[in-house]
């Protein structure tokens, strides 16, 4: 069985959603933001403090696009959900750049908003710094844009991880309320994947977690 530490709409839930869309089996261990601060035990499970943290065996993970990778191969081999894509495939490259570019390029700078907007001190807020990483990510959604103007998905005509990786950092900055200065195709783009089963499986079973073991099913934001 699989063990998934997660937060309330963190970026933990990358690996929630791919679990729901897989059908694989799972348990889910709520946390409070940041767990690190608010429940210090967690740090002799993962000495980083970060989350998501996944156990499966003997294998540990912290990086949430990798562990989507890694459940893609680990729960569908045969790929019949067509989350993976295959090497032999013509949008293997495309995927892989997608699912990273979903952390690395548009989920990064909007760490630099949260912390300078809203979890600092007020003496310690840089409103400045907050505004600029906003405005980075924004100009990166120029690449999602793009290939949605032919495409409902980021690669091989079908949804995959990538999209579940960048759907993350879409649904990050809709909390962050940056969704109005999207491109119009990335807002569709992002209406669409709030329609798929799993992505509302994956909310209903955060939410029910989160009242069972006693944490907030509120996110950091307050939403």
């Amino acid at each position: 069985m699989v063990v998934l530490y997660h937060c309330v709409s963190a970026r933990s839930f990358r690996p929630l959603w791919m679990l729901e869309e897989l059908g694989a089996p799972y348990e889910l261990r709520m946390l409070p933001f940041p767990p690190r601060a608010h429940q210090r035990s967690y740090l002799e499970v993962n000495p980083l403090g970060t989350i998501p943290f996944l156990i499966d065996g003997d294998t540990r993970m912290t990086e949430s696009a990798a562990i989507c990778q890694y459940l893609a191969e680990r729960f569908d081999p045969q790929n019949l959900k067509g989350l993976a894509v295959r090497p032999q495939e013509p949008s293997f490259g495309a995927w892989l750049n997608g699912l990273h570019q979903g952390e690395a390029t548009l989920t990064f700078p909007q760490t630099i908003v949260l912390r300078y907007a809203h979890f600092e001190p007020d003496e310690r807020k840089l409103p400045q710094a907050a505004e600029d990483y906003a405005k980075w990510f924004l100009a990166r959604l120029r690449w999602i844009d793009a290939a949605l103007q032919t495409h409902a998905f980021l690669c091989a005509d079908r949804f995959t991880a990538a999209d579940i990786s960048v759907g993350y950092a879409l649904m990050l900055a809709d909390l962050l309320g940056l969704q109005p200065q999207w491109p119009a195709a990335v807002t569709a783009y992002w209406a669409r994947l709030q329609q798929r089963d799993g992505f509302r499986r994956a909310l209903a079973a955060q939410h029910a977690a989160a009242l069972a073991q006693g944490v907030s099913p509120r996110n950091a934001l307050g939403h």
